[in-house]
């Protein structure tokens, strides 16, 4: 009887905090919320062994960890996963996990032969069809484009990303 009420007491918190985050993410709240910086850290260059790109910074939710010694991240490196941040938080971490795997997995598809003849946002060109598709992902598509745009996190519409662009 006592684990039946326990299990069923948990089962009644995860709902109803559940049901209080969708109902921030309906306010403005959520917008000054920001991540837990760790600057210096060694996770992006071990993970750059397995993406196809150098990673610099990475969003994993609620953090953002960026190889750049302490101090020296810039505010366009900051935005760019700020914005991560909130996309993740709008798809409840796990929404996002599946919509950035199945954009990277169909871009690389989709550029498997198509990958030489452009360059990234940034101007540089592509080296591989998996470097294309993670460009490619709706995701970073949208950090890209807005990372230089100061006033782009107090003002950006929730979910809009997702319609908006194409893998």
């Amino acid at each position: 009887m006592y684990d039946f009420l326990i299990s069923h007491m948990w089962i009644t918190y995860s709902i109803t905090a559940a049901a209080l985050f969708i109902a921030l993410l309906r306010t403005k709240l959520l917008h000054n919320l920001k991540p837990i910086i760790i600057e210096g850290s060694r996770i992006p260059a071990f993970l750059s062994n397995f993406a196809p790109l150098t990673i610099g910074a990475i969003s994993i939710f609620p953090f953002v960890i960026t190889r750049a010694p302490k101090g020296t991240m810039t505010d366009t490196t900051r935005r760019h996963e700020t914005i991560h941040f909130h996309q993740t938080m709008e798809l409840l971490i796990v929404g996002m996990i599946v919509i950035y795997l199945y954009d990277w997995i169909k871009g690389l598809v989709k550029y498997r032969n198509d990958w030489e003849s452009d360059v990234t946002p940034r101007g540089y060109k592509y080296e591989s069809a998996g470097n294309k598709a993670y460009y490619k992902i709706r995701a970073e598509q949208e950090a890209y484009a807005n990372e230089d745009a100061k006033g782009y996190l107090a003002s950006r519409s929730r979910w809009q990303w997702i319609r908006k662009y194409k893998v």
